[in-house]
């Protein structure tokens, strides 16, 4: 299956499903400058113009949270999403939506060249009572879910990966940190950090 991507983006949280889920990962590597991969225009793949993109049987699928339930389904004994009909489905869509519109456009902010110290506070602020609720939530939990790892965990620890680059502290959050931890040394986790180059 084909995945377009850019190193370390939130395409590397569909990237991690596919490793953990056996789907064999055909990289594409998109310059988002440019719009180009490998000498075609993404554009014509992701008319969004951003990443990720998935090319399944069924056509072209974009947007992490959509992408991700899409694999988790591929191989549903796998169990990286709860089954249709299950009422834990709802807690995993709940809690994917949550990281799209809270966490990873808020960290989103901080890439942007036009941020001032303002608008940074505010950001900052903001995020960290969404993390304050978050790190509640995942007291005394291995994953999101629980004790098993799911696709919003490869979702979660992309997002939180950005916090370094962004020069977001999260020592505040030791539950969060600790956490990171736990599911960066995942090792299907480590193998898509180093087919992006993120990792030695």
């Amino acid at each position: 299956m084909k995945l377009y991507y850019s190193p370390g983006a939130c395409s590397l949280a569909p990237h991690i499903a596919m490793r953990e889920l056996g789907i064999e990962v055909d990289l594409k590597k998109v310059d988002l400058k440019a719009k180009q991969y490998e000498g075609g225009d993404y554009k014509q793949v992701n008319g969004k113009g951003y990443v990720p993109a998935v090319d399944t049987p069924a056509g072209v699928l974009t947007e992490a949270p959509v992408i991700l339930q899409y694999l988790a389904d591929q191989k549903p004994e796998a169990g990286l999403a709860p089954k249709p009909g299950d009422k834990d489905r709802y807690k995993l869509q709940e809690m994917l939506n949550f990281i799209t519109s809270e966490l990873h456009k808020g960290f989103g902010n901080f890439f942007n060249p036009a941020m001032n110290d303002g608008w940074r506070q505010a950001v900052t602020d903001r995020l960290g009572a969404r993390l304050d609720w978050l790190a509640k939530q995942m007291d005394g939990k291995q994953y999101v879910m629980g004790d098993k790892f799911s696709v919003a965990d490869a979702y979660l620890f992309t997002i939180l990966n950005w916090a370094a680059p962004s020069k977001f502290d999260l020592s505040k959050w030791p539950t969060l940190v600790a956490y990171q931890k736990r599911v960066g040394a995942r090792p299907k986790v480590q193998e898509a950090l180093k087919a992006e180059g993120l990792v030695k």
